[in-house]
């Protein structure tokens, strides 16, 4: 809901802008570029900070693929940070990624013969 109630805030300032420069002021090329720049701002702005933010802290929306041949086991945040858990059958290895802001500085870590699918036998007491 936070995530909806941002992008209308934003198209409702680059509207606004454009209105008030292009109808009031009559300068509708300077009017074009103010909403842009809004447009602009407001998207970098969401990419690379509010969105982990808002899905984290107040119930926005995200929307992550699994690969086609891997399953998903698990999901946690570490600060704003999402890591995703994925098993690869095939190659019977999990991988953790990391969702970082903006997806710049994306962490991955593979472990190997991890096979988290089998149950094993409980060990037998002594």
């Amino acid at each position: 809901m936070v995530t909806y109630l941002y992008w209308f805030g934003i198209f409702a300032l680059a509207l606004g802008l454009f209105y008030i420069i292009g109808y009031k002021i009559d300068e509708l090329k300077i009017a074009a570029i103010a909403a842009f720049s809004v447009l602009v701002i407001g998207f970098v702005a969401y990419h690379f900070h509010f969105q982990q933010l808002f899905v984290k802290r107040y119930g926005g929306v995200m929307t992550i693929k699994v690969p086609d041949d891997e399953v998903h086991l698990a999901a946690t945040w570490k600060d704003d940070n999402l890591w995703i858990e994925n098993y690869h059958p095939e190659t019977n290895t999990c991988h953790f990624r990391e969702y970082s802001r903006g997806n710049l500085l994306q962490g991955r870590v593979t472990i190997k013969n991890c096979n988290p699918l089998l149950r094993q036998p409980p060990a037998a007491a002594k």
